[in-house]
C-alpha cells in the first residue's frame, strides 16, 4: 500500500511466546529523572514487566546491553500500565500495573553505582489493592477536580467501575444496561467517564453522577443495596453508533478543545465533549489501533491508525497525510522523545516485537548516466515493429488453443465404498426391529497434481444415513502427494432413507489465494438397508415392469443376497428393509415381466432402482444394445396421495403445536410478571393460587415442547418417505411414457425441489408452483393457458392439498394425452383431445373418484363425446386387474 517504509531506528524482541495487548506498552519519565528523555515500559500477560531506554542501531547492529534498564517477573498477567501522580505524599510520576484481581503502584528509582557497570534500578511497591472483581481496564485523571494528583477508575469484566484514591477505596458503581465490557476513558475537561456499551453506543458518565449514584458495594447483601438511598446512575449523553469500539482516546491540546477519538471497526469517529460529531472517517481496512497527538496547525490534531496490512497511516482530522510500511501488526502505537531524537513512534505488535521508528524516506544517491546520442535509423525501426506485431498477432490466434487447466488437473477426489460391511458395525443403533444395523467403510482419495492449500473436506449423506465425521480438515499437500480419508456409513434412524447417495465436497486454495471447489459422488451399497428375507406371495401394492427380453435369472442379479446352491433357480426373492417392510421380487415363468410387491408403497422405491440398475448393468455385459423396459400403468396416485396427505397432516400439527406453545408461553410470562410484582411488594398480599397456576401453565409448556418435537421427528420421517414415493412415481411415469433425460431432470425438478422444507417453505407450495408453471407452459392445452401469466404472489402453506392432487393428476393424464416436457416455455402446439374441436383449459377440468388410465385413453382412441369425468386414474380395481399370479 504505501510507498514508503517507517525507518528503524531502534528494535527489539520480548521474550519467547509472550503475549501482548493496546495496555501493555507505556511511555514517559517513569524513573523521574528530569532529562526530558522517555523510557518505554512493557508488561506482558507472562507478567514480565520491562523498562528500555533506546538508543539508535545502526545498520546489522542488535541491541546493547544497557538498553535494558530493568526487567522484573511479576506473579501475575500484566494487562494494562499507566504513569501518574497516584501517591497521596509525592509529586512524582509512580507506574500503576493492572492485575487481573489486583492493582499495584510502583516506584521506579535509580541508584548511581560506584564501580564501571553504572546506574542500578530498581522497584518499590507503594501499595496494592486486592480486588474482588476480576478487572478489564482502567483509566485515571483528577477525578472531581483535584489538582495535583490522580485517582484510579478500575471497570471489571461484570460492568463495575471502582475508584480508588490513592492508598484507599472510594466506592464502587454498576453501569446500567451492562453486557460486556468496553474501552474506557476519563475526560478531565467535563469530568467525564466515556466507554462504548454493548448496545454499540458511546456513552458519558458525570463524576459527581457516579459519587451520589446508589451504593453498589459488594459487601452489601441485595436486600440491604434495595434498601439504600440514592439516585439512579444515569447517562450525561449517549451517541449510537452500530459497531463495537476498538479503543478511546480524549485529546486536549492548546490549539483545540477536548476531542473524543472512537475507534471502531470499520469507521473513525471524532466527537466533542458533549456528544456531537466533529467529523466521521469510514476506513477501507481493519484497524489495530491508534494514537492522537498534538498538531501543528491550530484547529487540528494529528493521528497515527495502524491496520491489520502492517501501514502506519498518518491524518490531520480526517485527511490522510502520509502512510509507511510497518514490519508486524501494532497492537499499540505510541510517540516518545529519546536522548537522540524527539517524536519518535514506538510500537508493539502481539507476538512481542518492539520498534522505534520514524517516518521519512533516505535519500537515492544513485545518477542515471548520461545517453549517449546516436542517429536513429528509421528503416531498421520499421522493420522491428512488423515483427513484433507479427509476433503479438501469432501468439494472439495460439491463446484458445493452449489447453487450459481443469479443476481435475489440480486436485483429483475419488471415492469408493468397500464390498463387505464392516466386521463391527460402528452404527450408533445395534438392532433396530430385532435386525442387526450394518455399517460400510467408504475410502476418499484426494491426490494433488499442484500445491493444494488448506484443503477441507465435507460429507453428506441424505437422513436417516449417517456418518462417523462429517468433516475433516487436511494438512497442505504438495504436487504430486496424495492422502486417504476413510469414514462409515450406517443407518442412524429407524425409517428407510430416499436415497442411498452421498457428496463429498473438498474446498482448497490454490498458491495464488483462489478457493476451488471439488465434488465427488458416491454410492453406498443396498446391503446397507435391507437383509434377506422370506418371499411372500401377497402384498397390498404390486408393480409390474415390462421388457423385450427374456427374464435373468435372480441368482445371477442378486449374487449377495442368494449365495446357497438351492437358490439357483429360484424366481423369487425378497428383502427385509431394515426399520421398513418386506419388499418381494418375483419373475415370471411364462413372460418378460418382473414384479415387486410390498405392504408398504414407498418401500418399493430402493428395490424397483436397485432391480432397474441390475437389469441394465447385466444386458450391457451381455452386449445387449436394444434392450427395452416399460411399466404399463396404470400409475398409482391413490398411495402416493395418501402419503403426501399424510405429510401435509404433519405440517399442520406442527403449525398448531408452535401456536399453542407461544399462547402458552405468554401466559407463563404473563403470571411470572405478577408473581414478581406481588414478591417485591413491601406489603405482601395472598398469591391467588398464582403459583398453582404458575406450575401448571409449566407442565403444559413442557408436554407441548415434547409433543412438538415428537412431531418434527414423525414429519422428517415422513418427508423422506414422500421423496421415496415421489421417486418411485417418477420412475414409473418415466417407464410408462418412455421420457429421455432430460425429460425426466424436468420432473425430478418439479415434483423434488432441493430447497430443504422449512417451516415457511414446504412441499406442497413448492411442487403446486412448480407443476402449475408446467401446465401453463409446455403442457397447456391451448394458447389462451399459454398466455396467463403465473402469479408472483409469495408462496405459503396452503389450506389442502386438493389443488395439488388435482394438478399432479392433471400432469400425469397430459403427459398420457401426448404432452412433451421441455425447458423451452412453448415447446410445442397446445394439445387437443381427439375429436374435440377446442382444448379444454385447465379450470375445466374437475377430477373426481372415477377416470380411467390416460394409456388406455391414447390406446383405444375414446370419442371425445366422453366425459372426462369418466376417466379413472385412481380407481383400486383397475390396480387389481394389473397384478397377475405367477
Amino acid at each position: 500500500m504505501s510507498l514508503f517504509k517507517a525507518r528503524e531506528w531502534w528494535f527489539t524482541v520480548l521474550g519467547e511466546r509472550e503475549e501482548f495487548d493496546q495496555g501493555c506498552l507505556c511511555i514517559g519519565d517513569v524513573d523521574n529523572s528530569g532529562s526530558g528523555h522517555d523510557k518505554i515500559v512493557v508488561g506482558s500477560y507472562m507478567g514480565l514487566l520491562r523498562i528500555y531506554t533506546p538508543h539508535p542501531l545502526k545498520p546489522g547492529e542488535t541491541i546493547h546491553a544497557e538498553d535494558l534498564l530493568l526487567e522484573v517477573q511479576l506473579q501475575d498477567p500484566i494487562i494494562q500500565l499507566d504513569m501518574g501522580k497516584f501517591v497521596s505524599c509525592s509529586d512524582l510520576l509512580h507506574l500503576a500495573v493492572l492485575h487481573p484481581k489486583k492493582l499495584s503502584v510502583f516506584a521506579v528509582t535509580a541508584t548511581a553505582g560506584n564501580v564501571d557497570h553504572g546506574i542500578q534500578y530498581q522497584i518499590k511497591l507503594m501499595y496494592e489493592h486486592n480486588l474482588q472483581r476480576i478487572a478489564c481496564n482502567m483509566t485515571y485523571g483528577p477525578f472531581g477536580g483535584v489538582t495535583g494528583h490522580h485517582f484510579i477508575c478500575i471497570q471489571s469484566m461484570d460492568g463495575m467501575l471502582m475508584f480508588f484514591e490513592h492508598e484507599s477505596y472510594a466506592f464502587g458503581r454498576f453501569l446500567p444496561g451492562f453486557l460486556l465490557p468496553g474501552p474506557l476513558c476519563y475526560c478531565a475537561r467535563t469530568d467525564t467517564f466515556i466507554t462504548v456499551s454493548s448496545a454499540r453506543q458511546v456513552e458519558s458518565y458525570k463524576y459527581e453522577a457516579l459519587a451520589i449514584a446508589a451504593d453498589t458495594d459488594s459487601n452489601h447483601s441485595v436486600e440491604q443495596q434495595r434498601n439504600l438511598s440514592g439516585k439512579k446512575l444515569m447517562a450525561d449523553w449517549t451517541l449510537v453508533i452500530g459497531e463495537q469500539a476498538l479503543d478511546i482516546v480524549v485529546s486536549s491540546f492548546n490549539q483545540c478543545t477536548s476531542s473524543v477519538f472512537v475507534l471502531g471497526e470499520r469507521n473513525l469517529y471524532c466527537l466533542k465533549d458533549n456528544g456531537q460529531i466533529r467529523f466521521m472517517k469510514k476506513l477501507e481496512y481493519n484497524p489495530s489501533c491508534f494514537l492522537p497527538y498534538t498538531s501543528v496547525s491550530e484547529g487540528t490534531i494529528n493521528l497515527l491508525l495502524a491496520n491489520h496490512n502492517s501501514v502506519l497511516l498518518v491524518y490531520q482530522d480526517s485527511a490522510l497525510k502520509w502512510a509507511s510500511q510497518l514490519s508486524c501488526v501494532p497492537v499499540a502505537v505510541r510517540v516518545g522523545n529519546f536522548q537522540d531524537l524527539k517524536g519518535v513512534v514506538v510500537t508493539l505488535s502481539e507476538e512481542g516485537h518492539l520498534q522505534c521508528s520514524y517516518m521519512g524516506s533516505d535519500p537515492s544517491f544513485f545518477i542515471a548516466p548520461k545517453a549517449e546520442a546516436r542517429e536513429m535509423n528509421y528503416d531498421d525501426v520499421d522493420n522491428e515493429m512488423k515483427t513484433l506485431q507479427k509476433t503479438i498477432k501469432e501468439a494472439t490466434k495460439m491463446q484458445d488453443i493452449l489447453p487450459k487447466t481443469s479443476l481435475e488437473d489440480e486436485l483429483k477426489v475419488t471415492a469408493s465404498v468397500s464390498a463387505s460391511m464392516d466386521a463391527m458395525s460402528r452404527a450408533l443403533l445395534t438392532e433396530i426391529a430385532d435386525i442387526p444395523v450394518p455399517s460400510v467403510t467408504v475410502k476418499i482419495q484426494l491426490m494433488s497434481h499442484l500445491s493444494v492449500q488448506s484443503p477441507k473436506l465435507s460429507v453428506c449423506v441424505q437422513p436417516p444415513l449417517a456418518v462417523t465425521q462429517e468433516q475433516f480438515v487436511l494438512d497442505s499437500m504438495d504436487p504430486g502427494s496424495t492422502c486417504m480419508v476413510l469414514f462409515s456409513a450406517y443407518l442412524k434412524e429407524p425409517y428407510p432413507p430416499a436415497d442411498l447417495e452421498g457428496h463429498v465436497v473438498v474446498t482448497y486454495s490454490t498458491p495464488t489465494g483462489v478457493v476451488r471447489v471439488v465434488q465427488c459422488i458416491f454410492t453406498l451399497p443396498f446391503r446397507l438397508v435391507s437383509w434377506p428375507s422370506t418371499p411372500s406371495n401377497h402384498a397390498k401394492h404390486k408393480i409390474i415392469i415390462d421388457t423385450n427380453k427374456s427374464p435373468v435369472n435372480l441368482t445371477e442379479l442378486y449374487p449377495d443376497f442368494l449365495m446357497t446352491s438351492e437358490d439357483k433357480e429360484c424366481n423369487a426373492v425378497a428383502f427385509q428393509l431394515i426399520a421398513g417392510s418386506v419388499v418381494t421380487v418375483q419373475v415370471s415363468k411364462t413372460s418378460q415381466r418382473y414384479r415387486i410387491q410390498s405392504d408398504v408403497f414407498e418401500d418399493m422405491w430402493l428395490v424397483t432402482k436397485e432391480l432397474i440398475q441390475r437389469i441394465n448393468n447385466y444386458f450391457t455385459k451381455q452386449g445387449v444394445k436394444d434392450f427395452q423396459k416399460s411399466f404399463a400403468g396404470p400409475v398409482p396416485l391413490t398411495e402416493y396421495f395418501q402419503i403426501v396427505d399424510h405429510h401435509f397432516e404433519l405440517r399442520v400439527n406442527a403449525g398448531k403445536y408452535h401456536d399453542l406453545l407461544s399462547e402458552r408461553a405468554v401466559q407463563f410470562r404473563a403470571i411470572q410478571r405478577r408473581l414478581l410484582t406481588r414478591f417485591k411488594d413491601k406489603t405482601p398480599a395472598p398469591l391467588q393460587n398464582l403459583d398453582t397456576l404458575m406450575e401448571g401453565t409449566y407442565r403444559q409448556v413442557i408436554a407441548l415442547a415434547d409433543a412438538a418435537e415428537d412431531n418434527q421427528a414423525l414429519l422428517c420421517q415422513a418427508f423422506a418417505r414422500l421423496c421415496s414415493a415421489t421417486h418411485l412415481l417418477i420412475t414409473l411415469i418415466s417407464l410408462w411414457l418412455g421420457l429421455n433425460a432430460s425429460q425426466i431432470a424436468i420432473l425430478e425438478a418439479s415434483l423434488l425441489p432441493l430447497l430443504p422444507e422449512t417451516p415457511q417453505l414446504g412441499w406442497e407450495e413448492s411442487v403446486d408452483a412448480a407443476v402449475s408453471h408446467l401446465l401453463h407452459t409446455c403442457l397447456s392445452r391451448s394458447p389462451k393457458d399459454q398466455a396467463l401469466s403465473l402469479s408472483t404472489s409469495e408462496l405459503s402453506m396452503p389450506r389442502d392439498t386438493g389443488r395439488l392432487k388435482k394438478h399432479i393428476a392433471l400432469l400425469c393424464d397430459r403427459l398420457g394425452k401426448g404432452g412433451r416436457l421441455s425447458s423451452e416455455g412453448h415447446a410445442h402446439s397446445p394439445i387437443i383431445m381427439p375429436g374435440d374441436s377446442e382444448a379444454v383449459s385447465e379450470v375445466e377440468f374437475e377430477p373426481t373418484e372415477r377416470q380411467v388410465s390416460a394409456a388406455q385413453l391414447v390406446k383405444k382412441k375414446q370419442s371425445a363425446k366422453k366425459s372426462i369425468s369418466d376417466f379413472n386414474l385412481l380407481s383400486p380395481h383397475r390396480h387389481k386387474t394389473c397384478c397377475w399370479g405367477i
